[in-house]
């Protein structure tokens, strides 16, 4: 919603501000279907150049994020917890059962009760990686911990591949107005014998194309591109949950210190509070 109102407030201000300011719309209206081409042509033809098919892809999904907002919401950080609190406490009590959950999640009673965590393919493969892992009784905890920590780094790295492709398109941007506008004066020049008034219109035309690449470079696909990192950034938190809950468990601390551990490095818009996890905690135990 913020990204739908700052889009619509930046058009009403630039272009109200320009209007009021006695500017003429028309000369820009007429300008932009063919600056606009040659800028966005040439971005978008840019964008595919310097990125492979997944990176565009992922990038179209970035931009749907960016208007629904992180994939977790707050509720989810409550019920990773939960998932996490039954995983810990099975694998201590019973690491025969405890295999059942992770080696097929999908049919697994556990994991069932969480049908938007489970739906996360990759993220549900990473707790199953990481607690089989833990079984297979490393002699150092902290190999378990720095492979963790090295999938992790790189799940966040890949997330961020849509921002750095938009942020190099929002860069080159103004230097592509700049070439519009260059096209916009070499046709002036071949006209010069033109009246001035006719002159004066192809002029404020080219100029329209330094003015999108700048206008679209930092009022949109700058911003968007910063919107997707902070949106990839917060769902790493989501994912720091598990690796606190399963490091405090090497660590042979108790089940509860454990996810009392990885609730306060919930960031905090989506944290739950203590006596959130622990009555769902609860729950669970009785409807055991």
């Amino acid at each position: 919603m913020n990204s739908i109102i700052g889009i619509v407030l930046t058009v009403i201000c630039v272009f109200g501000g320009y209007m009021l300011a006695g500017g003429k719309l028309e000369i820009i209206l007429h300008s932009l279907p063919y600056e606009m081409m040659i800028i966005g042509g040439a971005a978008v033809g840019a964008f595919f150049c310097a990125n492979d098919m997944h990176t565009v892809k992922a990038t179209l999904g970035d931009l749907v994020s960016v208007f629904k907002g992180p994939k977790w919401k707050r509720q989810d950080y409550a019920d990773l917890l939960c998932l996490m609190h039954e995983l810990v406490r099975i694998s201590e009590e019973s690491p025969v059962e405890i295999e059942g959950h992770i080696e097929d999640p999908d049919n697994s009673d556990l994991f069932q009760k969480y049908p938007r965590i489970l739906a996360s393919k990759d993220f549900v493969e990473l707790i199953c990686d990481t607690m089989r892992s833990m079984l297979m009784n490393f002699d150092n905890v902290y190999q378990v911990e720095e492979l963790l920590d090295k999938q992790l780094e790189t799940m966040k790295e890949e997330g961020l591949h849509g921002s750095h492709a938009l942020r190099n398109i929002a860069d080159a941007l103004p230097a592509l107005g700049i070439v519009a506008a260059v096209l916009g004066v070499i046709k002036t020049m071949a006209s010069i014998d033109k009246p001035p008034e006719v002159l004066g219109e192809m002029i404020g035309g080219a100029l329209v194309g330094t003015f999108l690449g700048v206008f679209l470079a930092y009022s949109f696909v700058g911003p968007l591109a910063n919107r997707i990192k902070q949106i990839r950034d917060q769902e790493a938190y989501f994912y720091s949950l598990m690796r606190e809950v399963l490091v405090s468990s090497l660590h042979k601390n108790e089940t509860t210190l454990c996810i009392e551990v990885a609730r306060r490095s919930a960031p905090h818009g989506f944290r739950p509070s203590f006596s959130e996890v622990e009555d769902a905690i609860k729950a669970l135990k009785q409807a055991a």
